[in-house]
């Protein structure tokens, strides 16, 4: 039948969101609404990224653009900007998307329309399927593996009991998809005993049920993993410390570390101190080369915001997403793009560690980093396992 012979490869101008001149993109993310941080800074890592790009002739003589969608963190608008993008905007690729639940929403329409969803800021399963989804591709590490190296860190170095160890997720697909990569770790570690869980709505900080829980056994837990945004998280670990509660408090990656920080840091630096953030790119302020092009991209086109761990994520994510355009060739359409990025190996994208992606493994990256708060609000970078 038809579907056995490759598709036609298009001459350009029959590509949706590809002409002789430019290639457009498509992204959804929260703008506003309580997690607006998170969108924000990974619009602006992208947007250094492509702009550096652009700058310098473009690629294969296009210039890479950006159309930007707000879905407020919330899935049935996400679904709704995924459908515009794709249709009225007619993007040709989707970029950078924020967030579990939303990313969700948005999957069936991109695999539905052969679209390529490339580099969404979410470490969730559903996006990491065995055998890959053909048009999805990840550049960071996943939740399961984020909270492995946290969960190997507290039994390891710290040497915690399993059962001390509790979660603190949001209440919907991010939050679960954290608390399984606890739940299989502790197993891996040989504890079968109930994994203790509180948690909260996503976009609310009502987190005082969650805080009283934890309370109600004080005595036990000692470490937290916290699978959540940067608000309630903030909120939960200030009443936490103002209960005098002696425990370790680890978020994964997508909290949103600035933001967190910042939270934190307006409430008194002793919240702030001691907390660790898992990370899925290197610290933004490092020596290494993609590190330093991203802060003077930052200086030069965002001057008064503040170069992150959320933007870094997002810089990368375009650098790669152009490495991959760069080696298509001009004759560019999805299933061409497809094949090139499956044949990246061993990438060095200037982060100290290489990225490589397969046929059967559409994630660049498996490494993790780990980040503490200091007293001044800032992020030291530590090893999180011998």
């Amino acid at each position: 039948g038809p579907e056995a012979s490759s598709p036609p490869s298009q001459p350009s101008g029959q590509v949706r969101g590809v002409t002789d001149t430019e290639v457009l993109l498509g992204m959804c993310a929260p703008f506003s609404g309580p997690s607006k941080e998170l969108g924000r800074e990974m619009q602006r890592g992208i947007r250094c990224a492509l702009s550096d790009v652009n700058e310098a002739g473009g690629v294969h003589g296009r210039r890479i653009e950006l159309v930007s969608l707000d879905d407020g963190y919330e899935p049935e608008r996400a679904e709704k900007a995924a459908r515009e993008l794709l249709g009225e905007k007619k993007v040709f690729a989707l970029i950078g998307n924020v967030g579990t639940p939303t990313t969700a929403a948005v999957l069936p329409i991109a695999l539905a329309d052969k679209t390529i969803l490339f580099g969404a800021m979410t470490g969730a399963g559903m996006l990491r399927n065995d055998p890959p989804d053909r048009y999805v591709f990840n550049v960071r590490a996943s939740y399961a593996e984020e909270t492995a190296a946290m969960v190997r860190h507290f039994l390891g170095p710290m040497a915690l009991a399993p059962d001390s160890i509790a979660v603190f997720a949001q209440e919907d697909s991010y939050g679960e998809s954290g608390f399984k990569g606890v739940e299989k770790q502790l197993r891996i570690a040989g504890y079968h005993g109930e994994v203790f869980r509180v948690g909260y709505k996503r976009n609310t900080d009502d987190v005082e049920a969650a805080v009283q829980a934890i309370l109600d056994r004080r005595d036990r837990v000692k470490a937290i993993v916290l699978v959540g945004t940067y608000r309630p998280c903030a909120k939960f670990i200030r009443l936490l410390k103002d209960a005098k509660l002696e425990a370790t408090f680890a978020n994964v990656s997508f909290v949103g570390s600035r933001a967190l920080s910042d939270e934190l840091m307006s409430m008194g630096p002793k919240y702030a101190e001691g907390v660790i953030v898992t990370q899925v790119v290197p610290h933004f302020d490092s020596d290494l080369p993609s590190a330093k092009a991203y802060r003077a991209s930052m200086q030069k086109r965002f001057s008064d915001e503040a170069p992150s761990y959320v933007g870094f994520e997002g810089f990368l994510t375009a650098a790669v997403f152009v490495e991959a355009l760069r080696r298509t060739g001009r004759d560019l359409d999805t299933e061409s793009l497809v094949a090139a990025i499956e044949q990246v190996q061993s990438l060095d994208a200037g982060i100290g560690a290489p990225l490589s992606f397969g046929p059967s493994d559409h994630q660049g990256l498996h490494r993790v980093w780990g980040s503490r708060i200091g007293s001044d609000g800032r992020f030291g970078e530590f090893a999180l396992e011998k």
